[in-house]
């Protein structure tokens, strides 16, 4: 099996936002004659097909979009592992890009029974049983794995500004991180999308060949279903979320040995799976 052909990714963190995922725009505020400067992060629609054939059609923001492939690949469990991924090409400007993606044939089978079993869509999305199935998958339960040291959530939600480079110049963005077993933030990905940025994360740690046995993936959004899923897909064992889990969220990760845990603005961390405390 031929590995994915990705370059290194450079050691963490930035110190700039990745080029073309902001600019420069001017507005006037209400009741003010002159003009003001002003940095708005950007987004465009990324095509992505598998072997030719048209997946979906992603609003991103217009960096790292080979990390958000993999990440995407993987966290939608159209491949198993980033070894599926034979190479990925990323083309187009401005507002409109594609990425043509050739994944091994077991995966490409896969996704082809899905897409036959698929329903069309009605005015509420996708309907039916085999869509239920998809939004609900059988995932197979983590080992488990000790809850972090206390110390390392300690002023976590400061500790990570550092590595939101987009968000503090122009805001609008989501932010995934990825702590490793000696609780280091070694990576960070930002995006438009919640769901996006922590695709791009886990994109990136498969790219950069990081372990993640041991490590903890931070998510600044809201955490839902599907985040829980993406990182259950990835073996990580441990999601630290700024911002409350749902119910359901919470009730899978307790079904599935997934270390779920939210940290509050003014509040000590909570933790939701398992249900024990730090």
């Amino acid at each position: 099996m031929n590995a994915p052909r990705h370059p290194a990714l450079p050691p963490e963190p930035n110190t700039a936002a990745p080029a073309g995922a902001s600019g420069h725009y001017h507005f006037q505020a209400i009741g003010q004659t002159q003009p003001e400067a002003i940095e708005l992060a950007e987004e465009c629609a990324l095509a992505i097909a598998y072997n030719g054939i048209s997946q979906a059609v992603m609003m991103v923001s217009p960096a790292d979009l080979e990390d958000f492939v993999v990440g995407f690949s993987l966290g939608s469990g159209i491949v198993e592992q980033a070894g599926d991924i034979y190479d990925i090409r990323i083309s187009g400007t401005g507002e409109g890009r594609q990425a043509e993606v050739d994944i091994a044939s077991r995966a490409f089978w896969k996704l082809k029974q899905q897409r036959r079993q698929l329903p069309g869509n009605a005015s509420c999305g996708l309907c039916g049983v085999e869509a239920l199935e998809q939004a609900l998958p059988h995932l197979p339960s983590l080992p488990g794995a000790p809850l972090p040291p206390a110390h390392w959530l300690d002023d976590l939600r400061q500790r990570i500004g550092e590595f939101q480079i987009l968000g503090q110049s122009c805001g609008a963005v989501h932010a995934a991180l990825f702590m490793d077993a000696q609780g280091e933030i070694r990576l960070s990905r930002e995006d438009i999308g919640r769901h996006n940025a922590l695709d791009k994360l886990i994109g990136a740690i498969n790219r950069s060949g990081l372990e993640v046995a041991g490590g903890v993936a931070v998510v600044t959004s809201r955490c839902s279903l599907e985040l829980i899923h993406k990182v259950q897909r990835a073996g990580i064992s441990t999601l630290v979320s700024l911002s409350a889990p749902t119910g359901l969220a919470t009730r899978w990760a307790q079904r599935h040995n997934l270390n779920l845990i939210h940290i509050p603005h003014r509040s000590p961390p909570r933790v939701y799976s398992p249900q024990a405390g730090i």
